[in-house]
């Protein structure tokens, strides 16, 4: 046996403290400079799977072929109307391209001049005739103010509706609108609260948000991997340029910033928030549980500093090993100290209980050999498996889990080794006293002898409980979105949920390679088809349809209104007393017809307005004058440019919108849209089969997710298997008899199982965050149930009573209360990850502290 080296080991370096404090403090300083120098997290969940995969062979392909599409940050603008939007997206892009230092390239797709040239060709030929209808139903106000492109040509062109009402000859059905319209900007500017007037709405009515509500300002920003938000100072500078926006200062427009860098750094910084908290306000409980279990400072400062140093000899480690973390191999640490520090008060627990046997205390250097003999080969034993159930992970295709199995494998061997050497030596330093009594729990031997008596009764509600969690076992699924485990508050978040009703701005996207722009055009036909896609968009998406019919209806509008609307020398803009004076003429125009007006008419509201106008000063006269017309010239150019469409083809896409759907070898892509939100496992997963029954090398964001949940189940069945395997094997050779192994195994399957039967009920989703969970069950498990059976073994006849079971007690609610802290993070991810964690320690501790005792055999100990 192993006992007698182990506790010579521990006596070993008790002799020796100085010397081994200082030898620990030497790798320390080469761990925690190791740490500085090479180690980093990314936040990229792309990393977390092997490149070795099919998907992921495709979805890099993607990035690689088109990565203009990747690491973007997207400004995202609303405004009160339309062109204020649009203006605002124009100007803060312009000053983005200007900053070289932090972006690598800057565009607004929606203002492209060959889409706003095309705009009329877009519409569907219903739409467009209302749109064309409408405009030359505007006509001879369109011509009053194309020759006078300001307040006095819009009241002069009123006037024309003045005399036609007098004559009985106007019909102002079809100008109803634009009247309201007219008369609300007039009413608000008159009362001293200009707002402007949109003469792409008066003109396109609700056509003009067909394209959406917001606009947008795409950029790829040069990012800092030195930095923690490697977007972060392109994010601030989207910030600082939109905040000396003039629609941005007066409150009308609102810069949001959305994509997966934003959403990336906001993930790092929430999750780091959310652990820091933890860790700090967890501190306070988990001193006073040390107190509990061990009495003195003397013995908690030692193993908080055995702790800490085992968790920088393993973040070294990391550091030299694996060199960047993810977000799941990131948390080691908290596995680390949820399996170490049941090591170290395992150790301390008992090294309190020496005694001689005339109830004495022992001194210390034998009390700590004695400490060594009696649990060194149960903490070595624990440390073994746990470490072979966590290295288990180590070959499997899901990086994340790969690299924490690979990391917290070898952690728990530090732990074993800080354990037995630094622990020792630094009890030595503190001089604790040793023989403080009985440390089990005396009020617990009537529980033992209850189990014991009541051992088949309870067996037979374990069974029972374990049949329940096998059959509700196939019902647990995995949700491998990992937009549901950010926080739902975060900038990038809100922007994004913002967007989601609009499906052509889901993130839930199936790209398609095609050889060819033919068969490209055919793929997105049968795509479109499906129940659950909305579009299909390829290169000939961006080419209007039903050219031939809606050509025609364009160039006969454009007969009647282009010969008004290009006007080469229109008069210069008024001054106050000339637009005072245009009111009044209107107003008095106005006034004679007031009696042949229905109460409700516009125009009424319109003739007020302008008497009063007509009376007002310079400052309200002008800015008046600027909220009727401040949109009007950018909207008469842009009527200009559409009315002059011609026959467009795919050649005539420009390049800058074409490099998104072709390759310059001529491979072409398809980008599928889905129908409605993706919000549910099952509707994602429907969505992406149809897809790839049509198209089975698709990839995209939503193939990537559906596919690494399954890539995630399988690794974890795998390697579930593999490490209980690991396990019985190094057991049955610690142990030496398979009814001992089977002894430390059926409570940790059963642990599993109560865990299964709370995800369900609770319920709780298992996400990329939470799946830490279930290797730590493994490891706490075996430590756990390792102690009793090797304490059984070794002839203690009451568990539940023992010093093991204060210190396993007092280890769970140590673990217990880092995992609570983290179920209270604001953070959806790490929240999960901690009510989780807890769920599965619970089940370990009643496997452990009820299972246990009522499934060790009866020995003939027992009826004494």
């Amino acid at each position: 046996m192993l006992s007698v080296p182990l506790g010579r080991l521990v006596a070993f370096c008790s002799r020796r403290a100085i010397a081994v404090v200082l030898a620990f403090a030497v790798l320390i300083a080469g761990a925690t400079y190791a740490s500085y120098m090479l180690l980093g997290v990314t936040t990229d969940t792309d990393t977390m799977f092997s490149s070795s995969l099919d998907w992921k062979k495709r979805s890099d392909e993607m990035g690689r072929l088109f990565p203009q599409k990747q690491d973007q940050l997207v400004a995202v603008i609303d405004a009160a109307l339309p062109e204020e939007a649009q203006q605002t997206a124009l100007a803060l892009a312009a000053k983005l391209r200007d900053d070289h230092a932090h972006f690598n390239y800057v565009t607004t797709p929606q203002t492209d001049p060959y889409l706003v040239r095309n705009g009329l060709m877009f519409l569907d030929p219903t739409a467009l005739e209302r749109v064309l209808n409408t405009t030359i139903t505007a006509q001879p106000f369109l011509s009053e103010l194309a020759a006078d492109p300001s307040g006095r040509g819009l009241f002069s062109a009123l006037d024309l509706i003045a005399l036609g009402v007098s004559q009985g000859q106007a019909d102002l059905g079809n100008f109803q609108a634009a009247l309201n319209g007219f008369a609300t900007t007039l009413q608000h500017s008159v009362d001293g609260s200009p707002e402007p007037l949109s003469w792409e709405r008066l003109l396109a009515g609700d056509l003009a948000d067909l394209g959406g509500k917001f606009q947008f300002v795409v950029t790829q920003p040069k990012l800092d991997y030195d930095s923690f938000q490697p977007g972060g100072a392109a994010s601030d500078a989207i910030r600082a340029a939109a905040n000396d926006l003039p629609f941005v200062k007066n409150g009308r427009a609102h810069v949001h910033i959305t994509g997966d860098t934003q959403i990336a750094d906001e993930e790092f910084a929430t999750v780091a928030e959310g652990m820091v908290a933890g860790l700090l306000g967890s501190l306070v409980l988990v001193t006073l549980w040390l107190i509990l279990a061990v009495h003195t400072w003397r013995i908690i400062v030692p193993i908080i500093v055995t702790l800490v140093s085992g968790l920088l000899l393993t973040t070294g480690f990391a550091a030299i090993v694996v060199g960047k973390l993810n977000l799941i191999s990131v948390a080691f640490a908290i596995l680390f100290v949820g399996i170490a520090v049941d090591f170290a008060i395992q150790f301390s627990v008992r090294f309190r209980a020496q005694a001689q046997p005339d109830g004495s205390s022992p001194g210390l250097l034998d009390a700590l050999e004695r400490t060594g003999n009696e649990t060194g080969h149960q903490i070595l034993v624990a440390a073994m498996a746990t470490s072979a159930g966590f290295l288990a992970f180590t070959p499997t295709a899901f990086v994340g889990v790969a690299q924490l199995g690979l990391i917290a494998g070898f952690g728990m061997l530090f732990a074993f080794i800080c354990t037995l050497t630094l622990l020792p030596a630094l009890l030595r330093l503190f001089r604790p006293t040793a023989g403080h009594g009985r440390m089990g729990f005396t009020f617990a031997r009537p529980v033992d002898h209850a189990i014991r008596r009541h051992r088949w009764p309870i067996l037979a509600v374990f069974v029972v409980i374990a049949l329940v969690g096998l059959g509700l076992t196939p019902r647990l699924t995995f949700d491998a979105d990992p937009l549901h485990t950010k926080n739902p508050k975060s900038e990038g978040m809100v922007t994004l949920g913002m967007l989601m009703s609009e499906p052509q701005y889901s993130p839930y996207t199936v790209d398609v390679l095609l050889p060819n722009l033919d068969q490209a055009a055919a793929m997105s036909e049968r795509l479109s088809s499906l129940p659950l896609v909305h579009d299909a968009l390829w290169l000939g998406s961006l080419v209007p349809s039903d050219q031939k019919t809606k050509l025609p209806l364009i160039q006969d509008a454009a007969s009647l209104l282009l010969p008004t609307l290009v006007v080469p020398n229109p008069k210069p803009a008024p001054d106050a007393a000339e637009l005072r004076a245009a009111a009044a003429r209107t107003a008095a125009a106005l006034g004679g017809v007031l009696d042949q007006l229905p109460a409700n008419d516009p125009l009424r509201r319109i003739q007020s307005a302008l008497a009063h106008l007509s009376k007002a000063d310079d400052q309200r006269v002008l800015a008046t004058n600027e909220a009727l017309v401040r949109f009007l010239p950018m909207q008469l150019d842009m009527l200009r440019g559409m009315l002059q469409a011609k026959p467009v083809t795919i050649a005539d896409v420009p390049a800058q919108l074409a490099h998104d759907y072709l390759l310059p070898d001529g491979r072409a892509l398809v980008e599928v849209h889905p129908s409605h939100e993706m919000q549910g496992n099952r509707a994602l997963h429907t969505y992406v089969d149809e897809i790839r029954k049509v198209a089975p090398m698709a990839a995209g964001s939503a193939i990537d997710i559906v596919q690494s949940a399954a890539t995630m189940v399988h690794a974890f069945v795998t390697a579930a298997g593999a490490a209980i395997v690991m396990i019985a094997i190094i057991l049955s050779v610690a142990l030496r008899r398979l009814l001992d192994t089977a002894l430390v195994l059926a409570p940790l399957l059963l642990s599993a199982l109560m865990t299964v039967i709370l995800i369900i009920v609770v319920p709780e989703q298992l996400n990329f965050a939470n799946i830490i969970a279930l290797p730590l069950l493994l490891g706490v498990g075996v430590s756990f149930n390792i102690y009793f059976v090797m304490n059984w073994r070794a002839g203690i006849k009451l568990p539940l009573s023992s010093p093991t079971a204060r210190a396993v007690l007092f280890s769970a609610l140590t673990t217990g209360t880092a995992f609570g802290s983290l179920a209270a993070s604001h953070h959806p991810g790490t929240a999960s990850m901690g009510r989780l964690l807890l769920l599965s320690l619970g089940c370990t501790l009643v496997a452990t502290l009820v299972f246990v005792p009522a499934l060790l055999p009866k020995r003939s100990i027992d009826a004494e």
